[in-house]
């Protein structure tokens, strides 16, 4: 008998810390990485990056006062944000 979990890459809660964006997925793992990665967040308030919102059937999260959009699978993959020129 299998008792494994099936993956599920959704995101059901996230915070930051002065320097993690740190995200909960539905499957109970937890993803943690640098703001670093990501000038918009970093850059942002504390009150900014508190409001969010799930987009993408739950494999987005979308910073409306900042306009960014994150993808859970990008976060697996450690993707960093593209540099704008």
């Amino acid at each position: 008998m299998n008792s494994a979990k099936t993956p599920d890459e959704r995101g059901a809660d996230l915070r930051c810390s002065d320097d993690s964006l740190i995200v909960d997925l539905m499957d109970g793992r937890t993803i943690s990485v640098p703001l670093a990665w990501y000038p918009r967040l970093r850059g942002a308030t504390t009150e900014q990056r508190a409001h969010w919102e799930i987009a993408g059937g739950g494999y987005g999260i979308h910073w409306p006062e900042i306009d960014e959009d994150l993808s859970t699978e990008g976060l697996l993959r450690g993707a960093p944000a593209l540099k704008t020129v």
